[in-house]
């Protein structure tokens, strides 16, 4: 136990209890894919969910159309404020192509129409991932209760060590080294920003209704590196808190793969370096990769002793290959892809046209 200050406020798990926070005007965003349909995890976290007493939970679905009917059957039966949105809705998709806002889907895309439908009606959203198997119900309340005192952004922080080893790779062995590198060579505000979050990979953020309404939101696997680029510019160090969540395990992804940790460092890269050419940085493309694995292999040293430390099984080669693989993503972003979604406040379609297009629409014995 330590309580040791960052550049950005952290507030630590000193007493074992959960702080007092107004849950009763808060919306839960909690996105899901058709894979979660039943599951021990997702189920636990709902029925969790019903101790917090959220003002309203959105669950942004992801799903094929066969089985949109019996993922919203098994939601409604869980005693909560529930409003699914269909994320891949024909009627979605048409909803988003007349205002020329179609595009590439993925987890942020569908994050960004949970934020817009929740802040309309709430004072606070608080969004986290259906997969933590340590879900409590302090998870929310930690989330929520620095908002009510002054803070406007909070981003959830913890260790992930399952099955005797270190886990938390993409963070660990591709942004963090990434954005040392990066410090090494600039010193514009925003790198203290980013290098300040002992988790910045984490999917649990809490955040004021107003600034949710005015985020520019990543629509892949950038959504949460986009964030913080959105909370620095918005609300700054002073209006971000970072918070303790203790010990929380999550389902684990291969590096390879569509929806692999190869295929997520693309898309954090790319919201990374977005954000630091947006915030006065220039990185030096051709010499960072260089100075990356560098810094990746001091990185790697340094884990491999804090895991003998603690008697954890760690695997030199195998991180050291990770590193290799992550180093492609180096690369400047695409200037010409479509990968920002407007802030809600810009948008030209509202919540309640989302609400309505996104809106299950069963057979009646579903009903």
């Amino acid at each position: 136990m330590e309580y040791v200050q960052e550049r950005v406020t952290t507030l630590h798990d000193l007493t074992g209890q959960a702080p007092n926070a107004p849950t009763d005007r808060t919306a839960v965003v909690v996105p899901m894919t058709d894979h979660e349909h039943r599951s021990r995890t997702a189920s636990r976290i709902l029925s969790t969910l019903e101790t917090v007493g959220p003002s309203q939970v959105v669950v942004p679905l992801r799903a094929p159309p066969e089985h949109v009917g019996a993922v919203t059957e098994w939601l409604s039966k869980f005693d909560l404020p529930l409003t699914v949105l269909w994320c891949n809705s024909p009627r979605i998709a048409d909803l988003l192509a007349k205002h020329e806002l179609n595009g590439e889907t993925g987890k942020g895309r569908d994050v960004w129409l949970g934020l817009g439908v929740a802040a309309a009606k709430s004072d606070f959203v608080v969004c986290h991932d259906a997969d933590a198997k340590t879900y409590s119900d302090e998870i929310v309340p930690r989330l929520l209760a620095p908002l009510d005192s002054g803070f406007e952004f909070t981003k959830g922080y913890y260790a992930r060590v399952e099955d005797d080893r270190l886990y938390g790779r993409l963070f660990r062995l591709f942004y963090a080294p990434l954005v040392e590198a990066l410090l090494e060579s600039n010193d514009e505000p925003i790198l203290s920003y980013l290098g300040a979050f002992r988790y910045a990979l984490a999917g649990e953020f809490g955040m004021t209704a107003e600034l949710a309404s005015n985020l520019r939101i990543e629509r892949d696997w950038g959504l949460e590196v986009g964030t913080l680029g959105g909370a620095f510019e918005e609300v700054g160090f002073d209006g971000t808190a970072q918070v303790d969540l203790g010990r929380y395990e999550h389902d684990h992804r291969g590096v390879s793969g569509a929806g692999g940790l190869s295929a997520m460092s693309e898309g954090v890269g790319r919201a990374l370096f977005r954000i630091c050419e947006a915030n006065g940085v220039s990185p030096e493309y051709e010499t960072l990769p260089a100075r990356y694995r560098e810094t990746s292999r001091r990185f790697v040293r340094q884990y491999a002793a804090d895991a003998d430390f603690n008697g954890l099984r760690y695997d030199v080669p195998a991180e050291r290959e990770q590193v290799e693989t992550y180093a492609d993503a180096i690369r400047p972003p695409d200037e010409t892809a479509r990968v920002l979604l407007p802030a809600w406040t810009d948008a030209p379609i509202d919540p309640s046209s989302v609400r309505e297009a996104a809106r299950p629409r069963l057979p009646e014995r579903q009903h």
